[in-house]
């Protein structure tokens, strides 16, 4: 068995009527913030900025974006890339879909990784 697998569980972490489109909504998993964000589809990333521990749903989303608001780097909703300084690292983003009304993450078993 290749030691590099990585195992993966589903968790519910909130229902689709708690996320309008074009909003955010932090949620925690094992203590690890999260940020749902509802925006031309459903994207799951890392809660904190890269660049400094900031909750990230304190910021503001743009078209294919979320903003920090402490330091205003932007970060593109589909893969996590910094686009503007001072954040370099990217967000870790996880891989979320809808099941009937449910929002279900894809996270590794163990500890949920983030940058920082």
């Amino acid at each position: 068995m290749d030691s590099d697998i990585r195992h993966v569980r589903r968790v519910k972490v909130a229902r689709i009527a708690d996320l309008d489109e074009g909003t955010m909504l932090m949620v925690q998993v094992d203590g690890t913030m999260i940020l749902l964000i509802r925006q031309d589809g459903l994207f799951a990333l890392q809660g904190t900025c890269s660049h400094e521990y900031f909750e990230l749903d304190k910021g503001f989303l743009s078209a294919d974006a979320v903003t920090c608001a402490l330091h205003l780097s932007r970060f593109d909703l589909s893969d996590g890339q910094s686009l503007d300084p001072p954040a370099d690292l990217p967000l870790v983003t996880y891989p979320v879909s809808l099941e009937g009304d449910d929002i279900v993450l894809e996270v590794p078993e163990g500890e949920i990784p983030i940058n920082e």
